[in-house]
């Protein structure tokens, strides 16, 4: 059995999506399994060949996570039955993701460098160099687009475009700052920094809860702390733990996912060494050591562990 690759029928399925790096599965009307793939994206493509242990690195950072937070912010998680996979409930997507910053870094910082000193209605101090820190966070939202690239949206747009409504908006940044400024603490106990994160909210009988990943090197950048202001008196690019490594390397390769650009050849040393990147932050900022799968596909045991969590939930 082999979920990862080629989707199958689980009991009680309704419903299936496939993401750009998670499947999910609808299960009855109130819950979801999520399988969190190999594959990687950046720029919002997929590129052409998946990660060893990415997907157990994300989902497992993301539990990690979630549980720790889980007093401050209601979330989705119920249980992680493979190393993979994750269950918990179904809720309706908000259209819109936040983007929290304490840091003038990634996006934000090849905004500021091309001139521009607002970012989703948000005013930028001058005089910041690439890694600074912002005075304090700030939330740059985006919309959440199904295909194609997510787009930089203001919190006026937002309220006054309908797209959110007011109070669920409000609670949303409420329990983002609430959720970095935790986030912020935990990777200072590991001797890191975190930098900017999104974060993705749902709605459940009414109610905003925290959806998908939490801290992982997909959705988060983290600086090591030591040493970070000798970097910055010097001018010496931070060093980092997150998926912006990729990302120059796209670019210093003529990849930014605008139209007519191809993806640059990943070898199998490349690959190796992205791999060797999300293992590296999965131990750092759990402080744990990484067990590999027995393989990283979804094998049959992984399978059967996600069945038994099924029927113990009533789904035969």
């Amino acid at each position: 059995m082999n979920l990862v690759e080629q989707p199958i029928q689980l009991p009680g399925q309704t419903g299936f999506y496939q993401g750009k790096v998670r499947d999910v599965y609808y299960i009855g009307d109130r819950h979801i399994v999520m399988v969190a793939s190999n594959r990687i994206s950046a720029f919002d493509v997929v590129l052409p060949k998946p990660i060893p242990y990415k997907g157990q690195v994300l989902n497992q950072i993301a539990a990690h996570f979630l549980r720790l937070t889980s007093s401050l912010v209601p979330n989705w998680l119920l249980e992680t039955p493979a190393p993979m996979v994750s269950v918990g409930f179904k809720a309706e997507p908000v259209p819109v993701e936040m983007v929290v910053r304490g840091y003038l870094s990634g996006h934000a910082w090849r905004q500021y460098h091309a001139g521009h000193r607002e970012l989703c209605g948000v005013a930028l101090p001058d005089g910041l160099r690439a890694s600074d820190p912002f005075p304090e966070p700030i939330i740059t939202p985006t919309t959440k687009a199904k295909e194609g690239h997510d787009q930089d949206i203001s919190r006026i747009e937002i309220m006054e475009g309908g797209v959110v409504c007011a109070d669920v908006y409000r609670q949303m940044e409420s329990y983002s700052l609430s959720l970095f400024a935790a986030g912020s603490r935990m990777a200072a106990n590991r001797g890191l920094i975190l930098v900017d994160t999104k974060y993705e909210f749902g709605l459940v009988d009414g109610r905003v809860i925290l959806m998908d990943e939490v801290h992982t090197p997909d959705s988060s950048r983290f600086f090591i702390a030591e040493g970070y202001l000798e970097r910055q008196e010097s001018g010496t690019p931070q060093e980092q733990l997150s998926k912006e490594f990729l990302r120059q390397w796209l670019i210093a390769n003529g990849f930014q996912g605008r139209p007519g650009e191809a993806v640059p050849e990943m070898s199998d040393a490349w690959v190796e060494e992205i791999g060797h990147r999300y293992r590296s932050l999965y131990e750092r900022i759990t402080g744990r050591d990484f067990v590999r799968a027995p393989n990283s596909d979804f094998v049959e045991e992984n399978f059967t562990q996600t069945m038994k969590c099924l029927n113990g939930m009533g789904y035969v």
